[in-house]
């Protein structure tokens, strides 16, 4: 049935009938999809909310749903529908495999549309819930409050140390437990927001951006043991960022690496901002097969480290490198692929925009006596064209890992150049892949498939290509 309430359209009871991509979900109804955001899943029935119309299509939040799907779990977070991190929670694990399973195969054959092998049955992670080996919350004097904690008529306290609301940047969600990153994690962000409300530091105005002492928190762990934290500080003073960097020492020994930034700018990004190494290495150690990656505060590294290992695998085994082979790693970050397939190589080069992480990969070389590895740092657009080819020396296998808008067009021409007999491409994004598999099809065959779940409960996917020259 659909209804007119005020300037919205609702349709009432509607049928979810299947999964789409970004987490939603899909039904039709007067000849229209409607792609639908909230915790649906196929099977269910919900009123439909539109909040969008198009000639062929509508979008719609989901109300009063009723739990009717096979594919449902029980969710164990407190926050399951607010926060928005982990948002198939209430899909069992053995159907979001599916899905990604679907999301990699339906974007290879309707967008690549190149002849395609058998796809590899996605590689699932050991690990559901306390995988992410990083998380960032947020100080906030605006806190997010749900329908019941309004209706409880319960006061609350408007500071809050969380996460973002989807769609709001003004708004924090104050947090209790996370399942995304093991303890001490819960346990230090919950103690500092305790010491922030017994001595008054207050928190960071999001909309004014004129006042607050805290305003950020990053936290670090390592496979190896390590735990980085990163206080950033607005408006703070002396005594407040002592208080704080103090109790953090004194009452959590498990720090190896304790960190603070002052930021008054617009935005939390610090690339370009000193980080004081207030006590402890200004580094974590991440450990893979007895090689030692550094981990700085402005260092990327997989988020989900144990899985991580299993994605440079596969990334080395499509490579297929005997120990004659010269390796291009493009988009290569801190050195990660490059350094771990090194030993299997003759020579890698590896490429990266970011020139702070080029010298993290030359000191990640260097600390695991790796000799065999150059780094260079440029725009890859510009950086890897055909004179850099001819200067450095044409590669046996290229290893790519862009981001997500996948490789530009020049990237792509430069490959098909050079003409390497075998490229590896990694994508957290197989729509941008297929693109880019569409391209390289006028000289390269794909090889094999394989997908990797690196974000259990939610629909991200990765998904690693081996490639063959013709």
């Amino acid at each position: 049935m659909r209804k007119k309430h005020k300037e919205n359209i609702i349709f009432e009871n509607v049928l979810v009938e299947d999964f789409a991509a970004e987490a939603k979900c899909i039904s039709r109804v007067e000849d229209k999809v409607i792609f639908i955001d909230g915790p649906v899943a196929p099977g269910d029935y919900a009123d439909l909310r539109i909040t969008k119309s198009k000639k062929s299509y509508y979008e719609a939040t989901a109300q009063n749903i009723k739990p009717s799907s096979p594919y449902r779990t029980q969710t164990i977070c407190d926050h399951f529908g607010t926060c928005g991190g982990c948002k198939w929670q209430h899909i069992d694990y053995a159907t979001q495999l599916s899905f990604k399973t679907k999301q990699v195969t339906d974007a290879l054959e309707r967008i690549a549309k190149v002849d395609l092998p058998n796809i590899n049955p996605i590689l699932g992670s050991g690990e559901t819930f306390y995988y992410r080996n990083k998380l960032e919350y947020t100080f906030s004097q605006n806190r997010w409050l749900t329908i019941e904690q309004i209706q409880s008529g319960e006061e609350f306290c408007r500071n809050a140390l969380g996460f973002h609301v989807p769609k709001r940047y003004d708004k924090i969600l104050h947090v209790d437990h996370c399942y995304l990153q093991p303890d001490p994690s819960n346990q230090i962000r919950n103690a500092l927001h305790e010491l922030a409300q017994k001595h008054q530091i207050d928190y960071y105005e999001q909309i004014k951006q004129e006042k607050g002492a805290l305003r950020n928190l990053i936290i670090r762990t390592a496979t190896t043991g390590d735990l980085m934290v990163i206080v950033q500080f607005a408006y703070a003073t002396e005594e407040q960022i002592s208080l704080v960097m103090e109790f953090l020492d004194a009452n959590f020994p498990q720090i190896t690496s304790l960190n603070y930034i002052i930021n008054t700018k617009g935005n939390d990004t610090f690339f370009d901002l000193e980080v004081v190494n207030y006590k402890g290495l200004p580094y974590i150690v991440e450990e893979m097969e007895g090689l030692k990656y550094r981990v700085g505060p402005k260092s990327f590294y997989q988020t989900n480290s144990k899985q991580a290992y299993e994605l440079y695998k596969i990334t080395r085994d499509y490579a297929g490198l005997t120990g004659s082979e010269f390796v291009y790693d493009l988009y290569t970050g801190t050195g990660t692929i490059a350094n771990f397939v090194a030993r299997q190589a003759k020579k890698v080069i590896g490429l990266e925009y970011v020139e702070m992480a080029v010298e993290d990969a030359k000191v990640n070389s260097q600390i695991n006596g790796i000799n065999n590895t150059e780094f260079y740092a440029g725009d890859m657009r510009k950086l890897l064209d055909d004179s850099f080819i001819d200067a450095k020396g044409r590669p046996d296998v290229v290893i790519t890992d862009p981001p997500r808008a996948g490789m530009d067009e020049p990237v792509v021409q430069t490959l098909l150049n050079a003409e390497p007999h075998t490229i590896v491409y990694v994508s957290c994004n197989p729509a941008t892949q297929a693109r880019d598999l569409a391209l390289l099809d006028l000289k390269y065959r794909v090889e094999a498939v394989q997908p990797v779940d690196m974000f259990p409960q939610t629909h991200h996917v990765e998904n690693v290509v081996k490639l063959v020259k013709r």
